[in-house]
């Protein structure tokens, strides 16, 4: 039997003082408004912030880099710290169109709707816009589609050239231009946008970062083009790909052969695939990760009850616990 074994048959370990125990797994903290200021920054690397996440899916260079430079001015008060800084990139995405009213539309469940990839049309409770202009080619009869986090689960029933019709699954409200997941379906878009060129050349390489954080990495050429973008002056970036969709999870061997690190992204991952499957997904990245020796990161609502409430929920702890584990 194990030394462990034999410690945690001990009810004594409960008094282990853990705040002495050395701390292998890093922390990862996404930066925004509610922490940004000096005093927030601090806060979070007292705290054990080991990396500042930078989330291009919003805001400008501008402000990212005045973030940045409160960071490093933070920093600069704890010599002793360190803290790596990463950028998420906004990836590749499908978003409903803009609305006639520029309200909301209510949705009824058993609904028939038609949407359109022409994204100059003005929605309303019948039809809306879709940015993906492949979307007729990638769907099938019975496929489902959800909108806006899933709040609203829509039934493929019809096929035409530049639309399809789908069959609302429950009722629900619907703003403008919000995201869409097609489950199982392989998306024909770039895992690098312009915009995403345009951040890692133009912020990433000016400014220093660490890591970059790939959305939507589908295959191994995906790691292959990042590194092309970066060029000479990025050979010391790091990239961690963010496995969101099926595609990645199917060419995953072939990823982590290429990237320098792992992210389970579990929250669009849980649009992707049934979420019951989730965590069979992620123990499977993170065992095969471990074998190869590359960081593996978890993401996406880990203690979240904690935006509200001081102490986390047991299933929380349980979550965090395992994933370390």
């Amino acid at each position: 039997m194990s030394a462990l074994s034999l410690n945690l048959l001990n009810a004594n370990w409960i008094k282990t003082d853990i705040e002495n125990v050395q701390r292998k797994t890093k922390i990862f903290c996404t930066l925004g408004p509610a922490c940004w200021s000096e005093e927030g920054l601090l806060e979070l690397i007292d705290a054990g912030m080991n990396v500042a996440r930078f989330n291009f899916s919003h805001g400008d260079h501008a402000s990212h880099l005045a973030c940045l430079n409160r960071l490093r001015g933070a920093l600069a008060k704890r010599p002793n710290k360190n803290v790596a800084i990463m950028l998420d990139t906004k990836g590749p995405e499908i978003r409903t169109g803009f609305l006639a009213n520029k309200d909301k539309v209510t949705i009824e469940k058993d609904s028939l709707i038609e949407m359109t990839t022409d994204y100059e049309f003005l929605g309303d409770e019948t039809k809306i816009a879709c940015s993906y202009p492949q979307l007729p080619e990638s769907v099938q009869v019975g496929a489902s589609v959800l909108v806006a986090d899933g709040s609203l689960v829509l039934t493929v029933t019809e096929i035409n050239d530049t639309s399809i019709f789908v069959r609302a699954n429950n009722t629900a409200t619907l703003g403008e231009r919000k995201n869409m997941n097609l489950p199982g379906c392989k998306v024909m878009l770039p895992t690098l946008t312009e915009k995403d060129e345009d951040d890692l050349v133009n912020f990433g390489l000016v400014h220093g970062i660490d890591y970059i954080a790939a959305s939507f990495v589908r295959t191994g050429q995906d790691i292959d083009n990042i590194r092309k973008v970066l060029g000479p002056r990025g050979r010391g970036i790091k990239i961690i790909a963010k496995i969101e969709n099926q595609e990645g999870l199917e060419n995953f061997d072939e990823i982590l052969a290429k990237t320098d690190g792992v992210m389970v992204a579990r929250g669009d991952l849980g649009m992707e695939i049934p979420p019951e499957k989730v965590f069979l997904a992620q123990k499977m990245m993170i065992r095969k990760a471990n074998i190869a020796g590359k960081p593996v990161v978890t993401a996406t609502q880990m203690l979240e009850s904690m935006i509200k409430a001081p102490r986390p929920t047991r299933a929380e702890c349980t979550d965090v616990a395992k994933r370390c584990a």
